[in-house]
């Protein structure tokens, strides 16, 4: 265990010096990080006592192909002695970008046409909104700049894309969301659509997006931004049509579809794209995360043509598009991208997401079939859920109260069996999100160790009367 020269542990000094994302505050002030790690190696973390553990969640659905990739790390050495930095305001230009953005549109859906470079999908999708208010305004629009997202979405933090999220606990304390956002309802099967047929479903978000467009004015909205498969939210997938039925909304009310592949981008559904294989077609693609594997902060907006010539030709009144950040089209962001997207074609990775997706998923559903506290299991590939809730009657579900945190429970009963796993907002679901290069092995050890977890806490919650 590393101790700094002032007598410190590291897990005192983190407890002592860093404010950490989505965490109690004050709870790891007092208790610090149950673990602190130190290496990586495939779908596999060592904290600092040389415990290892399975990697579930790919650190935060990003490290799909895996840690200690020395193709990546070798290519990051290189472009840093290469070539560290360039800029790419006022036209200027590197090599590594260039051609990942031609590659970026080379194996995007159809209709793609530029890419603008970010460091997150966060910033990304805050450009994106930016993106549809130039577009609006060039077309003389000036109201058509409300932004529709879904109850459950994650889009991101900042000061816009935090109240894009439809999840309260990103709005709670932040005077969010701001006041062009809406919110139409999630396709999750589970709540609200218990009982419907995928027609019948279907039929109930389309009818909710009607109304709330009818009600806003179609003139003053300018896009709706979905996940094709929503991660953070509870690994949601759409019924059966949903896409089609909700593009034609779209369409027919000139609102453009934002597709937010930070996700499901680069082959987590065992698709290069989730929104070509549920054919979302949208109008511009958010993609980060697997854009590199976490191997460096890197995002992109894949802008499709019909917006770009309405940015480069109606848009060229207001001047220089005053817009950008240091980092854009970073070299070593894009040398990284470049040598992650390699491994993915090398390696063949789409064929071994769908093979051990497929085994994934039936070890889910078998472990958790007959559990008590599971109200559903669900998922795509190497993307899934355990949705825990006390009871479901004729009505629906009826979830546990919140301060029980019983998936977070489950979680750190997981951890203490040497898994990683994560339990997502306002909701008690757990997430499954491995690297791509995960062994069937460590599948079913993760597996297991959530369903040990889960009869623990079930235990427990009989124990004190509340299950």
């Amino acid at each position: 265990m590393a101790v700094s020269s002032s007598g410190l542990s590291t897990a005192e000094i983190d407890r002592k010096f860093v404010f950490h994302p989505f965490t109690m505050l004050a709870d790891h002030e007092r208790s610090g990080p149950p673990v602190v790690i130190t290496h990586g190696k495939g779908a596999v973390l060592t904290d600092e006592r040389g415990i290892d553990y399975v990697d579930a969640m790919a650190g935060l659905w990003c490290v799909n192909v895996g840690y200690g990739r020395s193709e990546i790390a070798d290519a990051l050495r290189d472009q840093a002695n290469q070539l560290s930095y360039c800029h790419a305001f006022s036209s200027m230009s590197s090599d590594k970008p260039a051609l990942l953005a031609q590659r970026l549109i080379d194996m995007a859906p159809a209709g793609m046409s530029k890419v603008f470079f970010g460091n997150s999908g966060s910033d990304a999708n805050d450009t994106q909104v930016k993106l549809v208010w130039y577009y609006n305004n060039a077309l003389g629009r000036p109201q058509k700049k409300k932004i529709i997202a879904r109850q459950r979405g994650y889009h991101g933090v900042t000061i816009m894309t935090a109240g894009l999220t439809g999840l309260p606990g990103l709005h709670a304390g932040f005077d969010l969301p701001l006041p062009m956002v809406r919110h139409t309802t999630a396709p999750r099967r589970l709540w609200e659509g218990h009982g419907l047929t995928d027609a019948e479903f279907t039929a109930k978000l389309v009818a909710d997006l009607e109304e709330l467009i009818a009600r806003e004015g179609a003139d003053t909205i300018g896009a709706m931004i979905m996940e094709p498969v929503m991660g953070a939210g509870g690994v949601i997938a759409p019924p059966e049509g949903y896409y089609a039925a909700m593009r034609d909304v779209l369409r027919r009310h000139d609102i453009l579809l934002i597709a937010d592949e930070v996700i499901c981008g680069f082959g987590r559904l065992g698709a290069m794209f989730g929104s070509e294989l549920l054919d979302m077609q949208p109008d511009m693609i958010t993609v980060a995360k697997g854009l590199t594997s976490a191997y460096f902060p890197l995002s992109a907006c894949i802008v499709g043509q019909r917006v770009w010539d309405v940015l480069s030709g109606a848009g060229s009144q207001f001047g220089a598009f005053g817009h950008g950040y240091t980092y854009s089209s970073h070299p070593l962001g894009a040398a990284a991208a470049l040598a992650n997207l390699d491994l993915i074609d090398k390696e063949n990775m789409l064929a071994r997401v769908a093979d051990e997706g497929a085994h994934m998923q039936a070890a889910l559903r078998t472990a958790f079939a007959d559990h008590p506290l599971v109200g559903e299991v669900r998922g795509q590939a190497l993307i899934g859920a355990v949705e825990f809730v006390k009871e479901i009657r004729d009505t629906g579900p009826v979830a546990f109260d919140p301060a029980l945190k019983v998936a977070a429970r489950i979680v750190k009963g997981a951890l203490d069996r040497g898994v990683i796993g994560r339990a997502l907002p306002s909701a008690d679901t757990v997430a499954f999100s491995p690297p791509f290069v995960i062994q069937r092995e460590e599948i079913d050890r993760s597996v297991a160790a959530f369903r040990d977890a889960a009869d623990q806490v079930l235990a427990e919650l009989r124990g004190s009367g509340d299950a």
